[in-house]
């Protein structure tokens, strides 16, 4: 398997570029990589490597599949540390689409399936609007009401360092990008395509290349009649569109708790799911909930924090975060060991 830790020497870094499209545009006239900020604690995130051409030839795909050429009007109210966002502003400014600041004004928008259910909830949706929608799955009954609403919706799967995978109009029926070929190993998704990341340009991540040009994320999922199937990647959660490594975020509590932290994601009506965090002392918590203040990113932040005597384990003795969800779920119910110390945040 490939190192993927690749030192990325006057890297372009898009996520700071004021005009990524620009950015993008003079990296790719003079040859330089690009440095895209993913997830990571907000004092040292990850930061994927990956050529310009890696994203200019997904260009004519991306836009046949999406619509979004010169003619569109494009609105993108999510932040440009998502990489979905950065991608989308490059691929504007790469095809002359005119990127606007309002639904009222767009013939196309780039959303999570967050900001779409807000969209179509609050009925501001506009008939006709066409939606490309990735960062999470999009489920079926979500894909219904924007339909119902009038919108034409376009979804795909990827990742940061994989770019696209695969593509359709909801999760149901997700088949791969043009391009990109994909394999089911032991459960886990691999993929090989043009659009792939270097690698990293210090301490790594999930990012595995094999000799055979394949690589993962560690994303699992099965191929159903040749329809992509997705069924999650171990400790990991999507909050919001954005993308938390739950190991990343127990690697900063740890460092100040006197006993063992674990963190999980539970269910939540708006963003999909949010991190809580559980420890075995509850003399922990102010101290804990200092360093998460200071050190974690938004998405990051626990947004529950609990108390259990001791962390479940598995039969080869490590965390059974999925007995660990269990019992959070319970606390928040009122009922089983686990209890829940402050109120949660709103949100």
């Amino acid at each position: 398997m490939l190192d993927a830790v690749t030192p990325a020497v006057d890297a372009v870094d898009l996520s700071a570029a004021g005009d990524p499209g620009s950015a993008f545009a003079a990296a790719h006239r003079q040859g330089l990589p690009l440095v895209l900020r993913t997830s990571g604690t907000t004092d040292r995130p990850r930061r994927v490597v990956r050529t310009t051409a890696s994203w200019a030839c997904s260009f004519v795909p991306y836009s046949r599949f999406t619509g979004i050429d010169g003619a569109a009007r494009l609105w993108v109210p999510g932040p440009c540390s998502s990489t979905m966002n950065l991608f989308t502003l490059v691929h504007a400014h790469a095809v002359g689409a005119v990127v606007v600041a309002s639904p009222d004004e767009a013939t196309h928008a780039c959303l999570t399936p967050t900001a779409l259910s807000r969209l179509v909830s609050h009925g501001t949706a506009r008939a006709g609007l066409q939606v490309v929608v990735a960062g999470d799955r999009l489920p079926p009954p979500l894909r219904q009401r924007a339909a119902a609403a009038g919108l034409r919706v376009r979804h795909y799967y990827g990742a940061s360092e994989l770019s696209f995978v695969a593509c359709g109009d909801g999760a149901e029926s997700l088949r791969p990008f043009p391009g990109a070929e994909i394999e089911i190993r032991s459960g886990v998704i691999w993929v090989r395509s043009p659009y792939l990341a270097v690698g990293y340009d210090r301490d790594g991540g999930p990012l595995v290349i094999g000799p055979d040009g394949f690589a993962t994320v560690g994303d699992t999922g099965h191929l159903r009649d040749g329809v992509l199937v997705l069924t999650g990647r171990p400790d990991v959660v999507v909050t919001g569109g954005a993308t938390v490594l739950l190991q990343d975020v127990e690697g900063v509590l740890q460092d100040v708790a006197t006993s063992p932290v674990a963190v999980v994601g539970v269910p939540h009506a708006y963003l999909g799911s949010v991190i809580a965090c559980v420890v075995e002392d509850a003399n922990d918590l102010p101290e804990v909930r200092r360093v998460a203040a200071g050190r974690l990113s938004a998405a990051q932040r626990p947004r529950f924090w609990c108390h259990l005597a001791s962390l479940p384990l598995s039969a080869a003795g490590k965390l059974d975060r999925q007995e660990l969800h269990r019992l959070v779920v319970g606390a928040r119910a009122g009922r089983g060991p686990a209890r829940l110390l402050v109120p949660p945040a709103r949100g």
